[in-house]
């Protein structure tokens, strides 16, 4: 605030004004709204998940439902975050990015078990029957069959995850690890 008076070459009513205007922005820290964008973008894509199985009846598979952890823990700790106070609410936000960048490595398998390139490590993916488990062990929709959110948009639900992501996770961490501005 010190910045509006220090200015020389400034009208006292013009000082006063920018005085204001920095008041009315103090009353939320910066890592608090990043705190409720991280929640914000932790349920929509929870809400996509939810909205593509409930409304389209798309059946997700093993994986999808290991691809939805991550943003459930994103959700939590981006609440813990907004009600901290900042270096400690940084701290936190520093987990969600790893929570984020967990849901990378997971939709990138998703996405190799989809294409081919291995195959899952979960046994109901594989059609794999263990001992004395109660059958059967294969889900409605094998992990290696892609799922599309978009018809004819070839990008399947486990891509799109995987972009979101990472995108997520790139941008989290360039706000944790940029430097502050100081006045």
């Amino acid at each position: 605030m010190s910045g509006a008076r220090s200015k020389p070459g400034r009208k006292p009513q013009q000082a006063r004004q920018i005085q204001r205007i920095e008041r009315i922005g103090t009353g939320v820290r910066p890592h608090r709204i990043v705190a409720l964008l991280v929640v914000l973008a932790g349920l929509v894509a929870l809400g996509i998940a939810y909205f593509a199985q409930d409304v389209m009846l798309l059946v997700p598979c093993e994986l999808c439902l290991w691809e939805r952890w991550p943003y459930r823990v994103v959700i939590a700790l981006g609440i813990i975050a907004a009600l901290l106070p900042r270096r400690a609410g940084q701290a936190v936000l520093g987990l969600a990015a790893l929570a984020f960048l967990s849901d990378v490595g997971i939709a990138f398998l998703h996405v190799g078990v989809e294409f081919h390139w291995w195959l899952s490590p979960l046994p109901e993916c594989n059609g794999i029957i263990t001992p004395g488990a109660p059958l059967p062990l294969t889900p409605d929709h094998p992990c290696d069959a892609p799922v599309y959110l978009i018809p004819h948009l070839p990008i399947s639900m486990s891509a799109m995850d995987f972009l979101a992501s990472l995108v997520l996770f790139v941008l989290l961490t360039t706000y944790l690890v940029r430097k502050p501005k100081r006045c």
